[in-house]
């Protein structure tokens, strides 16, 4: 298929866009939040940059989108062309929750994927279609040493974030060991007054990242209220032990045997303790949490399941624009046997 979708979040685009498809992203001259293109990312070649003004000729089967403004944007680039929508739900509601209705409630023009189960359960989206496709990543390897005595977390914009992304819990497990933090925005760290407990690496690169956060003794995820970090799901290929926060959907994927996941905090940091004494038990416990990943996150599942759903919104959205010409053709006839 060709599909149309903008490149907002990288992370979840490194994965989707390797299926079997071409990918038409939009670009600007700008490289903006509406035009990001590739963005410097080694993606395949069936990721085609393509410019705005050029989507109205172009061969679209469908549409995946991520923002809800989006939707206009789509509609205007293609001239109002009748083309089937998926919108990728990446978040987990902050508004009424339980009681939080989706914006896209109720249509019968798109349909909703959600990327965790409890994003499906706590969105109250009515009548529209809903799926669950849950993340696959690119497997790094297992990479984990875990040779240097320090914790490892990756949060983008941990300041702005704060309680959300659990950034006030940091400096409990900085007690323990200090914890190398990596991802945008980490730069404003010092502003928190963490002192040496936390120390901010930036926004790198996956493949430098990723072998300098396998060195690590054990990755912290403290995410109190999020969909589940693509960052631990990679954590986990690379056989890291992982300190999880069991919310949202955090316990359906990450064992217990592989670190420890508790909505205690202290529990967690016992259990960083444990960790950062017996590397033995660390590389075990690793071994788990990258067998748990490749089990559930694996990208030829994601894969697969993607074009499940990219198959049903063609195949649907067909069939309807059929039914409605039949049944247009039906009132015509009609209207002449009356007359």
């Amino acid at each position: 298929m060709r599909i149309l979708v903008w490149h907002v979040h990288g992370g979840w685009m490194d994965a989707f866009v390797r299926g079997q498809h071409q990918y038409l992203v939009p670009t600007t001259a700008a490289r903006d939040a509406d035009g990001l293109g590739r963005g410097g990312r080694d993606w395949p070649d069936s990721v085609v940059e393509i410019a705005p003004e050029d989507v109205a000729d172009a061969e679209v089967d469908v549409v995946v989108l991520q923002r809800t403004e989006e939707l206009e944007a789509a509609e205007r680039l293609l001239r109002g062309r009748s083309v089937p929508i998926v919108f990728v739900e990446h978040n987990a509601p902050r508004v009424d929750v339980p009681d939080s209705r989706h914006p896209l409630r109720d249509r019968d023009d798109l349909r909703i994927a959600h990327v965790t189960h409890w994003n499906a359960l706590m969105w109250d989206c009515g009548t529209t279609a809903t799926t669950v496709v849950e993340h696959g990543v690119v497997d790094p390897g297992p990479l984990y040493t875990g040779a240097v005595e320090r914790f490892g977390a990756v949060i983008n914009e941990p300041v702005r974030r704060g309680r959300v992304v659990g950034t006030d819990l940091l400096p409990r497990f900085g007690a323990v060991a200090p914890v190398d933090l990596w991802g945008i925005g980490t730069e404003r760290i010092g502003e928190l007054g963490f002192g040496d407990r936390v120390t901010a690496l930036g926004d790198v690169p996956s493949d430098p990242m990723h072998r300098a956060l396998a060195e690590r003794r054990a990755y912290v995820h403290p995410n109190r209220w999020t969909s589940l970090g693509l960052s631990l799901i990679e954590a986990m290929h690379m056989a890291m032990p992982v300190l999880v926060l069991a919310t949202t959907d955090a316990p359906r994927t990450v064992p217990a045997d592989a670190g420890a996941i508790a909505t205690d905090v202290e529990e967690l940091v016992r259990a960083s303790k444990l960790l950062l004494e017996d590397p033995d038990e660390a590389r075990r416990r690793g071994a788990v949490a990258r067998e748990a990943a490749l089990e559930r996150h694996a990208l030829a599942r994601f894969t697969a399941d993607w074009d499940d759903l990219l198959d049903r919104a063609v195949t649907d959205h067909h069939r309807t624009a059929r039914t409605a010409r039949r049944n247009g053709a039906t009132e015509v006839a009609l209207e002449g046997s009356a007359r």
